[in-house]
Parts: structure tokens; sequence; C-alpha cells
């Protein structure tokens, strides 16, 4: 007799939803307005995500679908909503992302978009699928930079110009902080290189207080810049998995660019540690031709400086990582790289490639500790942990259930942080981020042990 498997739901999910990375992309983009096409619902629940990150106002559009246009098809509702939102906010572009509701019905979003007649003062309309029953929040994030880098640069559109008085680069960073993306700018400042960084949200979701409203903060990256991408010297996306994505054959921004126009990619991974760091500022040396900056490796021999400090806090202590597959490959290879053993590697992303990048970037004797697990959630990652015995958990709010039940401590990284000030301003990068993360780390560690003594000591 046959017997139907047991089904057990997502419990809470170690994701969020496709469209929110997409939302989030175009709130990099100077003068753009994010859309989602579905229902109302989708935009209000990634909007709470997104605030309750930044602890910035985020704006997000919808087509505001109804049982009628569930049926009927979206069409009218998508062109009322571009109107509305070119007659109230004048912006420069409008993200569309399909949700599931729009993917699910077929509303054909290209065909609708293209009988569109804006007449003068066009609005530039990038759409994006992002189904939510495809991919997580980082797919739809990196969804929506491919988009608007292809719909920017279209094949031919590349123009004969002068030699350039200085080099410039596409970065490709990834879903990063504020603060890393603000670090990543001065690094180029330094090495006195033009950078067209896509996106950058690190001005329009962490802006001064307003005297007056603003339809759309000001920051963002020019779309300017980005139609310019295509006479660039060389591109870098930062990220293990897009690297992985690349080898596939699955197109990013950086390999259309490549294809289109023939521009040189560089794939490093985020640089969280020593080594990641050195490898990407070698890369920066290769492209620009130009020596790292004293002020850095200074930062270095300090970073190294305190590895050795505190290496006696941190040896062999056993850690849950968590997050977005980039996040974790990164993290993971930083936690190796100080004596921290990575027992559990868990993401809810399932590109099938988050084992193959850690054992790339962990060497022999900590790979055989680690335990790797794709598509799996909070509720399956608290259940494989007890069985482990880690000493802190590292990584996003959405794992806070789980270190309270295992009784460790938990270290805030990531996104998203909605149950702390300054998550957006974490410094996770370089050397100097990796410092920040070193200290927390043993401080957590060190705090912990004294929370947990019997007799309290106030020196170590």
């Amino acid at each position: 007799m046959n017997t139907a498997k047991s089904y057990t739901a997502t419990r809470n999910a170690c994701k969020m939803c496709t469209p929110l990375g997409a939302a989030l992309v175009f709130h990099g983009i100077e003068g753009a307005i994010p859309l989602l096409h579905g229902s109302q619902g989708c935009s209000t629940y990634m909007r709470r995500y997104l605030i309750s990150h930044f602890k910035e106002p985020v704006d997000i559009a919808s087509s505001n679908f109804s049982e009628e246009t569930a049926i009927f098809g979206g069409g009218a509702n998508l062109k009322l909503a571009i109107e509305n939102i070119i007659r109230q906010y004048s912006p420069g572009m409008i993200g569309i992302a399909t949700t599931c509701l729009s993917e699910t019905i077929g509303d054909d979003v290209p065909m609708i978009l293209s009988g569109m007649d804006q007449g003068e003062g066009r609005t530039d309309l990038v759409h994006v699928s992002t189904p939510s029953y495809t991919g997580t929040h980082m797919d739809g994030f990196h969804h929506a930079v491919r988009a608007v880098t292809a719909y920017c640069n279209p094949l031919g559109s590349r123009i004969r110009h002068k030699p350039k008085p200085r080099k410039r680069i596409n970065l490709f960073p990834g879903m990063l902080s504020n603060e890393d993306l603000r670090h990543l700018k001065e690094i180029f400042e330094d090495l006195d290189t033009k950078l067209i960084l896509l996106p950058d949200y690190s001005e329009r979701l962490e802006g001064p207080s307003w005297v007056e409203y603003h339809a759309i903060q000001k920051g963002g990256t020019p779309i300017r810049d980005i139609r310019d991408m295509s006479l660039s010297d060389a591109s870098m996306e930062l990220g293990a998995l897009l690297a992985g994505l690349s080898q596939k054959g699955e197109k990013t921004a950086g390999t259309i660019l490549k294809e289109r126009f023939d521009i040189p990619l560089v794939s490093p991974g985020i640089p969280i540690g020593v080594k990641a760091t050195d490898s990407f500022f070698s890369a920066l040396e290769e492209i620009t031709l130009k020596p790292v900056p004293e002020k850095y490796k200074r930062q270095r021999g300090r970073l190294i400086d305190a590895y050795v400090d505190g290496n006696k806090y941190v040896s062999k202590k056993k850690a849950v990582v968590y997050g977005e597959e980039d996040f974790v490959t990164a993290m993971a290879g930083f936690l190796a790289e100080i004596g921290i053993i990575p027992v559990l590697c868990a993401s809810g992303g399932r590109s099938g490639l988050l084992k193959q990048a850690l054992t790339q970037i962990l060497p022999q004797n900590i790979r055989d500790q680690v335990h790797v697990h794709q598509g799996m959630d909070f509720t399956q990652m608290e259940e494989a942990a007890k069985k482990l015995s880690p000493d802190f958990a590292i990584g996003n709010s959405k794992g806070y259930t789980l270190s309270r039940n295992l009784k460790i401590p938990l270290v805030r990284t990531g996104f998203p942080i909605h149950d702390r000030v300054g998550g957006a301003r974490i410094l996770h990068i370089g050397y100097r981020g990796t410092q920040q993360l070193f200290d927390t780390i043993v401080n957590t560690l060190l705090g912990n042990r004294q929370d947990i003594s019997t007799v309290g000591y106030a020196y170590m």
C-alpha cells in the first residue's frame, strides 16, 4: 500500500519574498520608484521589512489587484498605477516587479508597457520578473540589478569616446549595508578611480532629517551613470554565488556587460576577513594599476594584531551562520580564519551552490566539521543546531528565537535587523569592518561567559 509522505509547511522562513530585493534595488537608483504589480498587501509587507531595518520612510507603489483583477488580468491597473506615479512623483524610472499573483495569472507586462504612450518627458519603465515561488529576496535583488543594467545598456549602444583621464569601474556589491556601501565609495575615492555603484541606497535610506517632505529621497545611482556602464574599464561583482551562477550560464549584470561590450568581469567574494579583503584589493590593484593606499595597510596590520590578541577567546568555538548564501559563505570564511568552526551554515536559498562555495573557501580541517543546508527554515535550523552544541549564532534578527531557545548569544549582522537600532550602519566589509566584527564576536563571547558564570568576574 502506498502511503503519502508527511508534509510540513515552512515555519519561520530563512528568507523573504523575491520582490523585496527588487524594491530595495530601485530605492538605490536616483529618482526611481518601485512598483509591485499585484495586491496591495505585497507592497505593505515589503515596506514593513525595509522600514524596520533602515528606520527611514520607504514608498513602494502597488497596482492594487482585486478579485476581479485576478480573474480578468491586471493590465488596466498597471497602466493606471504608472500614470498616477508619473503625475504625483515625476520619477526618472519606475521599477515594475511582478508578484506571485500577476505571474500566476500570466500578465504579459512587457507587452502592456510597450503599448503605453508617455509622450514627452518619458519615464524609464523597467520590468523584472520576481514571483516569490521561484526564489528569495536575493534572487529579486540580483534580477533587478540585471534588468536595470540590460535596459540602460542595450546592445549596440556603446559609442566612440575619448580616452578617460582615470579608470572607471562598475561595481555590483550585492545586498550590503549602508555603511558597507559608503566604505566602498571611500576606497574608490582613495584610489582616485571613478565608481559606478549599482545599487547605492546608502543616502536614500539613511539621509538627514527633513525640514520639508521629499516625494523621492535624494541619493541613489544616477541613471546617466548606469547608461555609461558600457564605457567602463571593468566590472566587479561581489559574491561567490554570483560567480557560480555565471559559470552555470545564468546571466548577471556583469556578464551582460561582458557579452555586449567586452568589458572584463572579476568576481571576488564579499571582502570579510583578511584573506577575502586581500583578494578584493588585489583585484582593484590589477584593474587600476594603483597600489593599495597606506591607510588600508595600517588597518590590515591592526586587524592581524587583534586576531593574535583575541585568539584565545575564539579558538575552536562553534557558530551557527545563516542568511543569504553569499553572506553565509563570506562569514563562514571569516570565522574559519579566526579559528571559529561554522558548524552549521544554513540558508533559505536554493541555488545549489552554497556547499561548493564553502568547499572552495574553507580549509580542509574546518570543512569536515561543517554541516551545510539550503532551503532551510529556522525551525529545521534549530533542530539541527541542538545536536551541534554551538557557542553562538551570527546572522539577522530573524534568528533571535533560535538563539533564545538554544540559550546562546546572537551576533546581529546582515539583513534584516529589526529588533535593534543601527542595523543599516553595521560595517561588515574591508579590514575596518572585519575589525569591528571581530571585536563584536569576542566581546559577545566574553559577555556570555560572564553572564553564565556562577560567581561572576570583572577582569579578563
